[in-house]
């Protein structure tokens, strides 16, 4: 069958490890020298390594592999205790994997005799709200190094920013501050079941947008929530259509927005979202807005 599993570009890799520890499934090693995948059985195709690769040796492609197999991934994580397992999960949860998440708790409850915590602690932790009062909080990062501690993919996890109330300061505020509400913006890393998605107006960009058009931010980003993506250079594309389409079912948002430029091969992402439109239940209405690759904008309509 085909799928999205990871793909690591052996001339990039130093071998230094770093990606293994970020991988709870245990399909890396390191073998010669180079970063492995070791089974396609056990690559959940999420890319919770990639963040953890400071080579830019790890992506995603899209090819013929065996299924991903949750149970197989469980056989061999059980001796490694509660948290690599509560961090397994919580990483299937974030990217909405439920299915595979009911798999390993039955897996634990099943195999109860053979770990030494209860499967219903975890159940519960799994599914308590984390409180983030903060982002340095959320990302636990350490300010003098930029380093994250803790938790899985922290790239990924899920953060909202409220912009329409900032907190006193003494600081002089920013002559053009950001309008991002959101994190994560990258649709392969958004969860449709974020909370920041009820009932939103979606704005769907192509990378280069941003780049391209100078009041991006104050023009086309405020006041929505953001998903960037490349139709050329992503891979595992077909994710995105299911993901907009419970965008649209579940969280009901209001409008979509897709911006692309000029070039022929920015023209996938708006056929990406036509696509989740005719598959959903609801109807949304769609606008399209094309930039040149000066920055201007050439049309803007409602398809």
């Amino acid at each position: 069958m085909k799928r999205t599993v990871i793909k690591i570009d052996e001339e990039k890799c130093n071998g230094c490890g770093s990606c293994v520890p970020g991988c709870h499934e245990g399909a890396l090693q390191i073998i010669d020298g180079k970063a492995r995948l070791i089974s396609d059985l056990m690559c959940d195709g999420l890319g919770a390594c990639i963040g953890h690769c400071p080579m830019d040796a790890i992506t995603l492609e899209e090819r013929e592999a065996e299924p991903y197999d949750e149970i197989k991934v469980m056989e061999g994580m059980i001796e490694k205790g509660f948290n690599t397992i509560y961090a397994h999960l919580k990483h299937l949860k974030d990217h909405d994997q439920r299915k595979y998440v009911q798999q390993g708790i039955d897996y634990l409850r099943a195999n109860r005799s053979r770990i030494n915590f209860d499967p219903e602690e975890l159940l519960h932790k799994l599914h308590q709200p984390e409180a983030q009062t903060a982002q340095a909080k959320a990302l636990k990062i350490d300010v003098h190094h930029g380093h994250h501690h803790g938790g899985s993919c922290p790239g990924s996890r899920e953060m909202s920013f409220n912009r329409s109330t900032a907190s006193p300061s003494s600081v002089e505020p920013k002559e053009n501050p950001s309008q991002l509400r959101q994190w994560p913006i990258q649709l392969h890393l958004m969860n449709p079941a974020a909370g920041y998605l009820n009932k939103a107006d979606l704005l769907v960009a192509a990378d280069c947008t941003a780049y391209a058009v100078g009041d991006f931010h104050n023009s086309y980003l405020a006041g929505k929530i953001l998903a960037i993506a490349c139709p050329k250079l992503d891979h595992g594309t077909e994710i995105y259509v299911e993901k907009i389409r419970r965008m649209i079912d579940d969280a009901k948002i209001n409008t979509i927005t897709v911006m692309i430029m000029e070039v022929p091969c920015c023209s996938g992402l708006v056929q990406i979202v036509q696509k989740a439109v005719v598959s959903a239940s609801r109807k949304v209405p769609v606008k399209a807005i094309i930039v040149s690759v000066q920055g201007e904008i050439i049309s803007e309509q409602w398809i």
